[in-house]
């Protein structure tokens, strides 16, 4: 990795010098000003240890001169600050750049110049450091203050937009930092020239960019640029020549020129340990590069001392914990990893991810501090380190060695796949846990303050990147309002959550959890399983030198008593493969498109084929039980003595979640793939032998049960679907369809007085997805409006709500399925009344939306020609996912049909849907999800069997509610019913089971109160009591709980 020029600081250092103010400036003595100029130039010539020694001076002789209180000061202090920063001596130079700061604001105000310089260079500390969070807010302020005084186009303001933009570039916003880098570019090029040293630096920090994306044929060119400018006026011996050089055998290395990288690397070394010393970072950065590039050639005996020197450099400068060195141990694991030696990796690799860990953990403590969301996770962008230790310690467990390994590798697994709808899970258990009403709200407001920091900030920054013509000031000082109202709000709430609720930092921290305490809040009955995928690994050894690693899959099983570790050799692809001609056999739209057709066809070698049913044909998907069983075999087989019987909880990963384990097949097919649908009633599925719930993380288990509540809710449903749409009424195939189904579902606004007849099963369109359907930031309500119709889901809201005796005002059909009605039932709090909530309509992922859309819901679009900005940004048809997170539930279930809303946006993609995780976040406890567009008859008999039996027998818990439910719809629905096409798609996401109080032995969360509860090792029977449960039936029969009530019984 090529070492990475972040400041423009000459610039910042004679801004700084000239703008001390008047009366200051006749103060100064002749030896002040020797002294300052004495630094600069100590300083540009790149002689650090004498600049600090000048500025020490400088500061003795500015206190003795003007007292301790004086902008001369605070000037010598931001000097002896910068040397000491830029010598790695990081503990010293932070309370000089704070002392500095201080004085500047309290003695010239905080909108002065060298306010903007200091914030700037206390930025460029903690960005050094690792510390984004903390640095991206004083670079904004800096950018704030110089761009009101100097105008947008100072090279003053070119240097902080550079630096800004290197953030960004540790934060893999590629984008924003390539259009602040060019806009410095430009801004440089036309003030200073295009030959001047500050736009080689300029070009340099571009071409690394680049660098970061791979795109190394855009980088050569400018690096070469930028060196032959700084050679030119600089000399070949300046500090910043060795970090051109530098960055430019990088690239050559990139490119496989080897010959070309090494000398150049060389050069740069000899410089730095000329003009820098020995132990200066540069040193060690090219050290790096230099073992870097021995490594790659396949020579390990060059390469492992300059490793080490290069270490031990980082580590005496950064200290343990700094992300570069976690980056350098990184390295080092897949040093030893290349070569075979499994526990020297292992022990890099444990290192590594020590301090990914341990980073990501003090990060989100949030108390007592103002932190707007920028820190990103860490651990999980470093899950190569992960993925590493879990290979070498595998090995190294296979051969005999400890067999702790396995507890190791599960908690590292973990934090391999750290999810963000685990993390939004947390959030509601969080909110759940502060207990009072009132606390808990704050909470909520503080986690969307941030959400909101976050959207706003992005909305600044991009403003920013854009050329003066096409700026609004008024616009931006709206943004920088609105955001220093937010920190001030953040702030006084982190200072009310530190004296009223302590136990919240330690709650926000992101962990991990051990087999042992996965046993302690496990239920007697149950089974957590958790995959890891991992692709293979290739060496870092020229391409024809190098053999990769194979991929793997790791799986854990752990039950309340044992805990086993399992390695499947089918991994990333292997599973996408699989994963993918299954689903040929499940999801019709992937016949309804010619190139998606073709590939399933080429697949599985078949095609669909029709059957009669009850008079009516049936086009029968062609799913091979046998494939399903390969990949149970591959995946669960050598758990099958620990999982069979038990509720299981999965934590997939990867290609697996694409896909409902309810269709694996738990055994071979004994008359081999069924020739008929009623063959698919002989298949002993894995969704109907045990029942199935997914779990975001291992630790939601711990969230869920720990803390998230019951549901209050007084109400039993509430229903959304049938949106007033017309499809695409001008298609000559289809045109027809769309005006009789647009037709229809305007007739099915109210509920039917009986259940509805069932409809005609028959052939139907693709259902239309967006193609430009975003204008700005709301949806283009006439690309919404030509979405199919959906007039079934009508019957199926009123069918579930007739069972759940919801009243008609609860079933929002058609003029009322709308945004502003969720909306406003949220901000009323009523919508957090109900305890079920359902969607019957549209659904789109990420990846079906074009553009920068969010994942979200087709609810009823606007009358046409609705043009109101304010108006469409509360209500224009698409519910998306941040719009779904800001709303209040307090709903034990969520369901979400007619839509593909369990999926994942890509192959790479999370466990669930944005739109899940949304749902997660504004208060829901499970989900039914779906893989695939479902059928509105079979959703109506799955949902309303499911909270039946739910109803009757609460102390089994959704799962298996769920699973009861599909098993009867398999072996008593139609034949067409059989297909797992019709039942398979469901999913339950989040606590599957009973809702009751933390089961761990003598639980209880610190400084919380927890009810009575069975001890851990207390039989399931005494726990579940069927005489307890009939007593408290009936006392909830008495007292009108509609849980009770409303049940005469039901049936498919």
């Amino acid at each position: 990795m090529g070492a990475l020029r972040v400041v423009l600081l000459g610039a910042c250092l004679m801004l700084a010098e000239l703008a001390q103010p008047g009366p200051a400036r006749a103060q100064a003595t002749d030896e002040v000003l020797a002294l300052r100029a004495l630094f600069v130039q100590l300083y540009q010539e790149g002689r650090y240890p004498e600049a600090a020694a000048a500025a020490q001076r400088l500061l003795a002789v500015a206190e003795a001169r003007f007292g301790p209180e004086h902008p001369q000061v605070a000037g010598a202090l931001s000097y002896v600050a910068t040397a000491y920063r830029v010598q790695g001596r990081y503990a010293e130079a932070e309370p000089h750049f704070k002392r500095a700061l201080a004085l500047f604001e309290k003695t010239l105000g905080p909108g002065d110049i060298n306010v903007a310089v200091v914030l700037n260079e206390l930025a460029q500390l903690y960005y050094v450091q690792g510390r984004l969070a903390d640095a991206e807010p004083l670079f904004v302020r800096a950018i704030d203050i110089e761009e009101k005084l100097l105008g947008p186009d100072d090279p003053q303001i070119a240097t902080l937009l550079n630096n800004l933009a290197a953030l960004y570039r540790a934060q893999a916003k590629y984008a924003l930092a390539e259009q602040l880098r060019k806009r410095t570019i430009a801004i440089l090029e036309k003030s200073k020239g295009p030959d001047d040293p500050v736009v080689a630096v300029a070009l340099d920090n571009l071409a690394v960019l680049y660098q970061s994306q791979e795109r190394y044929a855009e980088a050569e060119p400018l690096t070469e640029r930028a060196l032959a400018i700084l050679e030119k006026a600089l000399g070949p011996d300046h500090p910043d020549v060795g970090i051109s050089l530098n960055n430019l055998a990088s690239i050559y290395l990139a490119l496989r020129k080897y010959a070309k990288a090494e000398p150049l690397y060389r050069r740069s070394l000899a410089i730095s340990e000329k003009r820098l010393g020995p132990t200066h970072l540069e040193v060690a950065k090219t050290l790096d590069n230099l073992a870097g590039l021995y490594r790659i050639q396949g020579r390990y005996e060059e390469a492992e001392p300059v490793y080490r020197r290069a270490l031990a450099i980082f580590e005496a400068t950064y200290g343990s914990d700094h992300p570069d060195v976690a980056l350098f141990y990184n390295n080092l694991g897949g040093f030893y990893f290349d070569q075979g030696k499994w526990a020297a990796s292992l022990e890099a690799s444990r290192k590594a991810t020590a301090v990914f860990i341990r980073r990501t953990q003090r990060g989100l403590d949030l108390v007592g501090q103002t932190s707007t969301g920028r820190g990103r996770r860490q651990a999980a962008e470093q899950s190569l380190s992960f993925v590493r230790l879990l290979k070498a310690a595998h090995r190294l467990s296979s051969a005999g060695g400890d067999a702790r390994l396995s507890d190791e590798a599960f908690q590292a697994a973990q934090w391999a796949h750290a999810s963000e709808a685990a993390a939004s899970l947390a959030q509601m258990a969080i909110r759940s846990a502060a207990g009072d009403r009132e606390l808990a709200l704050l909470v909520r407001e503080r986690q969307d303050l941030l959400i909101e920091w976050e959207k706003r900030n992005g909305l600044l920054v991009w403003a920013r990147s854009q050329p003066p013509d096409r700026r609004d000031p008024r616009v931006d000082q709206r943004i920088q309002d609105h955001l220093a109202a937010l920190n001030a709000r953040l702030e006084e709430i982190d200072r009310k959550l530190k004296d009223a609720f302590p136990q919240y930092s330690s709650l926000v921290t992101t962990t991990s959890l051990d087999i042992a305490e996965v046993q302690a809040w496990l239920r007697p009955g149950e089974a957590l399983v958790q995959f890891l995928d991992v692709p293979e690994l290739m060496p870092f050894l020229d391409a024809d030198l190098a053999k990769p690693d194979p991929e793997e899959t790791f799986v854990w099983v752990v039950t309340r008593t044992e805990a086993r570790w399992l390695r499947s050799s089918l991994g990333s692809q292997a599973l996408r493969e699989r994963v993918a001609a299954l689903r040929c056999g499940l999801d019709h739209t992937l016949w309804q498109m010619s190139d998606s057709a073709g590939r399933c066809a080429a697949v599985l070698g078949a095609a669909p084929r029709e059957e009669r049913v009850d008079g009516h044909a049936v086009r029968a998907l062609p799913f091979d039980p046998g494939r399903a069983h390969e990949l149970y075999r591959a995946l669960l087989g050598p758990a099958e003595d620990l999982i069979r019987g038990k509720h299981l909880l999965i934590v997939p990963s990867g290609p697996l979640t694409s896909l409902p384990f309810a269709v694996l097949a738990a055994e071979p097919a004994a008359d081999g793939p069924p020739a008929t649908l009623a063959g698919f009633r002989r298949i002993a599925w894995l969704g109907t032998r045990q029942p199935i719930t997914v779990l975001p993380s291992v630790a939601a288990l711990k969230s869920l049960r720990q803390f998230a509540k019951a549901s209050r809710a007084g109400k039993p449903y509430l229903g959304i679907g049938n949106p007033l749409l017309d499809g695409q009424q001008s298609d000559p195939r289809w045109g027809d369809h769309y005006r009789r189904q647009a037709a229809a579902a305007r007739e099915r606004q109210q509920c039917r007085t009986t259940p509805a007849a069932r409809l005609a099963q028959a052939a139907a369109p693709p259902r239309r997805g967006f193609t430009r359907p975003f204008r700005g930031l709301a949806a283009d309500i006439e690309e919404v409006r030509q979405f199919s119709p959906l007039p079934e889901t009508a019957d199926e809201l009123c069918e579930v709500g007739r069972r759940l005796r919801a009243g008609e005002e609860e079933v929002l059909l058609g003029a009322r399925a709308t945004e502003t009605a969720l909306k406003d039932l949220s901000e009323s709090g009523r919508l957090a009344d109900y305890a079920i909530l359902h969607f019957a309509t549209h659904g789109t992922l990420t990846g079906q939306v074009q553009g920068a859309a969010e994942p979200g819901l087709i609810l009823t679009p606007p009358p046409s020609g609705t043009g109101d900005p304010l108006a469409l940004a509360r209500d224009d048809g698409y519910l998306t996912a941040s719009e779904t997170a800001a709303l209040r539930l307090d709903a034990d279930w969520v369901v979400l049909s007619a839509c593909n809303t369990a999926a994942a946006s890509d192959e790479n993609a999370e466990a669930l849907s944005g739109l899940a995780r949304a749902f997660f976040y504004a208060g829901a406890r499970a989900l039914l999800v779906s893989h695939w567009e479902v059928g509105s008859l079979a959703a109506v008999k799955l949902t309303t069997a499911a909270f039946a039996e739910l109803a009757r027998n609460p102390e089994i818990g959704r799962a298996e509610a769920f699973r009861r439910s599909m098993s009867r719809l398999v072996a008593q629905g139609s034949l067409a019913e059989a297909h797992p096409a019709t039942w398979g798609p469901f999913e339950v996401v989040g606590e599957g089971g009973a809702s009751l109080p933390d089961q761990r032995a003598g639980a209880a969360a610190p400084g919380l109160t927890t009810q009575a509860i069975a001890p851990a090792d207390a039989p399931a029977a005494a726990k579940a009591d069927p005489a307890k449960a009939k007593r408290a039936k009936a006392r909830r029969s008495k007292s009108g709980d509609w849980r009770s009530t409303i049940w005469g019984g039901a049936s498919n």
